[in-house]
């Protein structure tokens, strides 16, 4: 009997093996989803890895039950980039392939409750007020799914009380198999006769003498398939492209099939099918810079996988990209083209599309389901070239020729995934998944990261400088304004100083636009009690509530607990309860009035939930439609506006002052991206102004000057001094318990254990800025690793420290985690 090794979409160490049934003996391959049981009751959409004969011993093996496709989903260079991830992110094979394909490819039992009706209850079983709310309810919903019962009755421990009602026989607890998947399905026309039958299709043709309409759309079939081009396969032509025809309607259609002449059928088709749309417009012609640039990329992928491009804001790097992406198109290959945000998707499909045409594909996690799961089909057949524009999670694609993969913004936070494993950074699993493919790495930044700029400077990667911007462009002329002094004046109001007033009025009067950048969403921060005190405070996290005034809601921004505002203090009955700070929506009501008669719009993660949501704020701003952009970090990150004129940094303090080795470097790079908004028109100079109490720091007068350069050298001293990135490796080990005694104790038991295997590497451990979150408190241990240290070596020792902490009782209900290369 023939055996599998499979990968389960579980955070278990190790692989699992079933049995393979007489009936799928010889049909399964490696790669291919299988469909198996595992534990009591539940059961899974497996992963083949192996196909073997050795019988695993001390168990009963399980076997499949059923293959759920006719050719393997993932190809061997995905499982190897898994196998990567989970050893240099310390995580789980299971935890990557959780993340890796989409939720519609995942076939999952669901728990479902019911009541047991032949139970009955002799008066010996007393239940308490929350269980018997819970058989109250299945008395009225009959059967119902495990998590929408939690859901309704607002418990979290419901599987607790499930299990008591279960030991008990009150309840019954089912598993049914779930697909998420959708096919998109098309109502289609063929004609009823062989093709080259032409005595068949005169005879269709004299059926129809007396109806000149019916005879149209007959022809114009004929046309649409190309019935009389030979030498192509013959079109299959949709319903509703039928109709399209001159003096078509349903009723003429209808009447067709009635007479013989025409069959309908329905054909299950992908939503993001090649079309045959070729190149629309041709390249943009380079500048002499942009040229030369070229020139260069292309020299340096000739000697290093990895090159960075160093260009300034606004020196037109994506037209460089675009260049490079036509060659590898003419070559045949595919491309990943990696950027942080969803909302840099939106102009850069545009641009794309019209050059590229359908071989262009996008992908994120606005998409559905389904739609996910057909731009991964159509990646998966097709060993066309493409090009997949996306975030993070396009490097799990199944590419079949990648030959280049470009990560714009190289340096961006956002392309770490924080939470839940695995903790990757999508710009480090696209440069190993360029070089599992043979492909070349293009990073492109106006701020690179302090690492990537170390590696390209010591000759690990390509580097290539382009230090001027497009057509002439200058860059904007940065302000630094005290508002310590601002308010002392008296001439700040509200959160505006008095230049960033006067220069967004004289540049609205020229019909120029600008943009405003606050990094905190919600409409304020804080909110006290001026009489006590009193600061509302999350139930669940060791965090303030902010407070959000379109919806009237104190909200927790780290778990989405929200109150409605009290009327008065709780604490002391007073009417003393006021808000305090700035967020994005009061700065965009405060902007309303002082600006009044100009239109103001706000991009945060309140206003962009929606799929389309990115793409109407963007492309509003971009035709003028409104004239002011408020919004948080998204709004810093590669956007192209031509009439941007101003751009103001509302409060510079919040990126300074946080307690971590990387915030200056956020900081620049946070700063100088949204400063590259503005002016990037030769005929239209910008001006940024950034407001500060601190105006003789260090990191804005760099920002002042544009001096990347200058930071650079000044960051990269500190870190060699305190033993950072790039000169170590930093793994933050994480510790979580409900109980604040038990994650102390287990703490600092971890911490000795790791500083008797690495000494001096270990620090903490310590509280992080955020102590408790989501009811669970939290501790923090840092280490630090050579740069050239095996990660699979250290991910056996901190598992080998693991199963030895777990012998200690406090260890019970304590989880552990690892964030590797944190950001």
């Amino acid at each position: 009997m023939d055996f599998v090794d499979v990968i389960l979409p579980l955070p278990l160490h190790g692989k699992f093996t079933y049995a393979i049934p007489e009936e799928l003996q010889g049909a399964l391959e490696v790669g291919m989803r299988i469909y198996v049981p595992f534990g009591r009751r539940k059961y899974y959409t497996a992963i083949v890895d192996e196909i073997h004969h050795r019988r695993p011993e001390n168990y009963e093996v399980k076997e499949v039950l059923a293959k759920l496709e006719e050719r393997p989903s993932v190809r061997y260079p995905q499982r190897k980039l898994w196998e990567w991830l989970a050893d240099y992110y310390l995580c789980t094979v299971g935890d990557v392939y959780k993340a890796a394909l989409p939720s519609g490819m995942k076939i999952e039992s669901e728990t479902y409750v019911s009541l047991n009706k032949d139970f009955e209850n002799d008066g010996g079983i007393i239940l308490k007020e929350r269980e018997a709310e819970i058989v109250i309810y299945l008395e009225n919903k009959q059967r119902v799914r495990l998590d929408e019962m939690g859901r309704d009755l607002k418990d979290k421990n419901i599987g607790t009380r499930v299990n008591m009602l279960l030991s008990e026989g009150i309840i019954r607890v089912d598993e049914k198999a779930v697909e998420r998947y959708r096919s998109k399905k098309e109502k289609c026309i063929r004609l009823s006769v062989k093709r080259g039958d032409q005595d068949a299709l005169h005879s269709k043709f004299d059926l129809l003498t007396r109806s000149a309409r019916q005879q149209n759309t007959l022809i114009a079939y004929l046309d649409k398939s190309g019935w009389f081009n030979l030498s192509h396969h013959l079109r299959e032509v949709t319903k509703a492209e039928l109709l399209t025809a001159n003096g078509t309607n349903p009723g003429i259609i209808k009447a067709l099939v009635d007479k013989g002449v025409f069959e309908e059928y329905t054909r299950v088709t992908n939503r993001f099918e090649q079309t045959g749309k070729s190149d629309t417009i041709a390249l943009k012609p380079l500048s002499e810079a942009q040229s030369s640039a070229l020139k260069k990329v292309r020299s340096e992928m000739q000697t290093h996988a990895v090159t960075l491009l160093h260009g300034v804001t606004g020196s037109g790097k994506t037209e460089i990209y675009t260049h490079l992406m036509k060659d590898a198109l003419d070559s045949g290959k595919q491309i990943l083209y990696l950027v942080p945000e969803i909302s840099l998707t939106t102009q850069l499909t545009d641009r794309l599309r019209r050059v590229f045409g359908d071989r262009m594909l996008v992908y994120h996690s606005k998409f559905g389901d389904s739609e996910r799961v057909d731009i991964y089909k159509r990646v998966l057949e097709s060993h066309e070239p493409l090009i997949v524009l996306g975030v993070r999670s396009a490097v799990f694609l199944p590419f079949f020729h990648l030959g280049l993969v470009i990560v714009d913004e190289e340096h961006e936070s956002s392309y770490k995934q924080y939470d839940p494993a695995p903790r990757y950074n999508g710009r480090d699993a696209a440069i190993v998944l360029a070089s599992m493919h043979g492909a070349k790495t293009l990073l492109g930044s106006a701020t690179p990261a302090v690492e990537t700029y170390y590696k390209a400077e010591n000759g690990k990667y390509g580097l290539v400088e382009l230090a001027e911007r497009f057509e002439g462009a200058v860059l904007p002329d940065v302000e630094i304004v005290d508002m310590k002094v601002q308010r002392k004046r008296k001439v700040a109001k509200g959160i505006l100083s008095e230049p960033l007033r006067e220069s967004m009025h004289a540049a609205l009067k020229e019909g120029a636009q600008g943009i405003m950048f606050q990094n905190r969403r919600g409409f304020a921060p804080y909110v006290v009690c001026t009489e006590c005190g009193w600061k509302p405070k999350c139930v669940n996290c060791d965090v303030s509530l902010v407070y959000h005034k379109q919806s009237n809601q104190l909200r927790c921004h780290y778990c989405g607990y929200s109150i409605t505002p009290p009327n008065v203090c709780p604490a002391c009955g007073q009417n003393g309860i006021e808000v305090f700070g700035y967020g994005t929506e009061r700065i965009a009501e405060e902007l309303h009035k002082e600006f009044d008669g100009y239109r103001v719009a706000r991009m945060d993660l309140d206003t962009t939930r929606n799929k389309d949501s990115y793409q109407e704020i963007i492309e509003e701003f971009s035709r003028h439609e409104t004239d002011i952009l408020v919004g948080t970090q998204m709004v810093t990150k590669g956007l192209d506006f031509d009439k941007v004129r101003v751009v103001g940094v509302l409060n510079a303090d919040t990126m300074l002052n946080f307690p971590d080795f990387r915030s200056n470097e956020r900081a620049f790079n946070m700063i100088e991206q949204v400063s590259g908004r503005a002016g990037r028109r030769r005929d239209q100079p910008g001006k940024v102004i950034v407001q500060t109490t601190d105006p003789d720091n260090d990191v804005l007068a760099r920002v002042k000057a544009h001096d990347y350069d200058g930071f650079y050298r000044a960051e990269l001293s500190d870190r060699e001094k305190y033993l950072y990135p790039p000169y170590t490796r930093i793994i933050v080990i994480y510790i979580k318990n409900k109980d604040a005694r038990l994650v102390d104790s287990v703490a600092v038991g971890f911490a000795l254990a790791l500083r008797r295997v690495f000494g001096q590497r270990v620090l903490g451990p310590e509280k992080p800025f955020v102590s408790r979150v989501s009811t669970w408190y939290l501790q923090s241990i840092m280490l630090k690793v050579e740069s050239e240290a095996s990660m699979k070596k250290v991910k056996e020792i901190l598992r080998a420290i693991y199963e030895q902490m777990c012998a200690d009782p406090c260890m019970k209900g304590t989880l552990v985690y690892y964030d590797v290369d944190p950001v």
